[in-house]
C-alpha cells in the first residue's frame, strides 16, 4: 500500500513535468494590432496601486490602446492617487442587491469600452510589463481561445506566503490537464486568475460578461466556466515574463484573503473534505509514512518536493528552499480551508468593508 501511494505521487509529479512543458508562454511584442482595453478596478488600495499605476501609466500613448480605472467607493485616497499619475478614473456605483463589488467594478468597467475588441483586467497588485498588454493580447489570438489567463510571478515576502502561494500555480499544473482543459467543453475543466485575465469582447459579451457572475466570489474561474458554457474556448499561460504580483502584504492580509474565498473553491463542504483529505494523504502522510517505511515514505515526499521545484521553475516562483517544506505548505491549506468555512458558517465574511455573502 505504500508503494501504491509512491506511485500516485509520481505520476502526478510526472503529470506536472508534462504540463510545464506544455504550458504557453507568451512571447514578447510590444505592437497592439486592434483596440485594447486595459482595465483597473480599485477600492480603498492607496497602500499598495501605485506600482501598478505607474506601469499602467507608462502604456498611456500606445495606439489602439486606453487605459481605465474605476474608483468603487475608496476612502483612503486611492482615488487622488489615480488622478495623480494622470489615468483616466471613473467613479464607479455600488454594486445592487445580488450583485458583488468586485463583478460589478468590472462590469461597469467593461461597459466604458464599447469598441474594445479585447478587454485586459488587471489588480492593483499587479505590475505589468512594457510589452505585457501586447504579449498577452497576441498569445489569445494566437491561440485562437476567448479567455486567456497569463498568471503574473507571484512575488512572497514572507515565509508565511511562501507557504502558500505556490499552491495557486502548482495545483493546476499538477491536477489539470492542459490541453484537454483547452480542447474540452466542460466547464468543470476550467481555471483563470483574475489578476491579469485578458478576453475577446465577443467571447466576453457571449458568456454574459461579469453580469453572469455577478454572485460569485471566485469571478474569475465563474467566467472561465460561463465562457465554455457559451461554446468558447479557455487557455492558461506562463505570465512570469509579462507580470508581477504580490497578492498580500502580510500574513493576516493573506489569511483572510483566502478566508473570504476558499469556501466557494470546491462545489461543496463534501467536496472540500474530499479534496483537502487527498492532499494530506499525498503529499503529508509520506513524512509519517517515514517512521514505518523508510524507503517509500521519503520516496513519496521526494517525489512531491520534486512537483513543486517543476511548477516554481515553470512560472517564475521560488523553489528553494520553498519545496522542501511542501508538506507543511499543505497542512496550512488545510488550515485556511476549514477556517473559510467556519467564518461563512458564522456570518464573518467581509472584505474591503463589504459582507460577503
Amino acid at each position: 500500500m505504500s508503494w501504491l501511494l509512491v506511485a500516485v505521487v509520481a505520476a502526478l509529479t510526472a503529470h506536472t513535468v508534462v504540463n510545464a512543458r506544455l504550458l504557453r508562454r507568451p512571447t514578447a511584442t510590444s505592437t497592439v494590432e486592434e483596440r485594447v482595453a486595459v482595465l483597473l478596478p480599485l477600492r480603498d488600495e492607496a497602500g499598495r496601486v501605485a506600482p501598478c499605476l505607474r506601469a499602467l501609466r507608462a502604456l498611456e500613448g500606445v495606439p489602439r490602446l486606453e487605459v481605465i480605472v474605476l474608483d468603487d467607493g475608496s476612502t483612503d485616497g486611492t482615488a487622488d492617487l489615480v488622478r495623480a499619475h494622470g489615468l483616466r478614473l471613473v467613479a464607479g456605483t455600488p454594486p445592487p442587491p445580488g450583485w458583488l463589488g468586485k463583478p460589478h467594478a468590472c462590469h461597469q468597467l467593461a461597459a466604458l469600452a464599447p469598441h474594445a475588441t479585447a478587454l485586459v483586467f488587471v489588480d492593483a497588485d499587479v505590475v505589468l510589463a512594457p510589452h505585457a498588454v501586447a504579449a498577452a493580447v497576441t498569445e489569445l489570438r494566437a491561440a485562437g481561445v476567448d479567455l486567456l489567463s497569463p498568471y503574473p510571478r507571484i512575488v512572497a515576502g514572507t515565509a508565511g506566503q511562501r507557504l502558500v502561494q505556490p499552491l495557486l500555480q502548482w495545483s493546476w499544473l499538477t491536477f489539470l490537464p492542459l490541453p484537454a482543459m483547452e480542447r474540452s467543453p466542460r466547464p468543470s475543466l476550467a481555471a483563470a486568475g483574475g489578476q491579469f485575465l485578458v478576453v475577446d469582447r465577443a467571447g466576453y459579451d457571449r458568456a454574459g460578461g461579469h453580469a453572469g457572475v455577478r454572485d460569485q466570489v471566485l469571478e474569475d474561474v465563474a467566467l472561465a466556466r460561463a465562457v465554455k458554457r457559451s461554446g468558447g474556448r479557455i487557455a492558461l499561460a506562463d505570465g512570469s515574463g509579462l507580470a508581477t504580483c504580490r497578492m498580500y502584504a502580510s500574513w493576516g492580509e493573506l489569511v483572510a484573503g483566502y478566508t473570504k474565498s476558499l469556501w466557494a473553491a470546491f462545489g461543496s463542504p463534501a467536496g472540500a473534505v474530499a479534496v483537502v483529505a487527498l492532499l494530506l494523504l499525498l503529499y503529508t502522510a509520506p513524512l509519517l509514512l517515514v517512521t514505518v517505511a523508510p524507503a517509500a515514505g521519503l520516496c513519496a515526499y521526494l517525489m512531491g518536493v520534486s512537483g513543486r521545484v517543476v511548477a516554481a521553475r515553470a512560472t517564475g516562483g521560488r523553489a528553494w528552499p520553498d519545496a522542501a517544506a511542501h508538506p507543511v505548505s499543505v497542512v496550512v491549506f488545510a488550515w485556511l480551508v476549514a477556517r473559510s468555512y467556519r467564518e461563512r458558517r458564522r456570518g464573518r465574511l467581509v472584505w474591503r468593508g463589504r459582507r460577503v455573502p
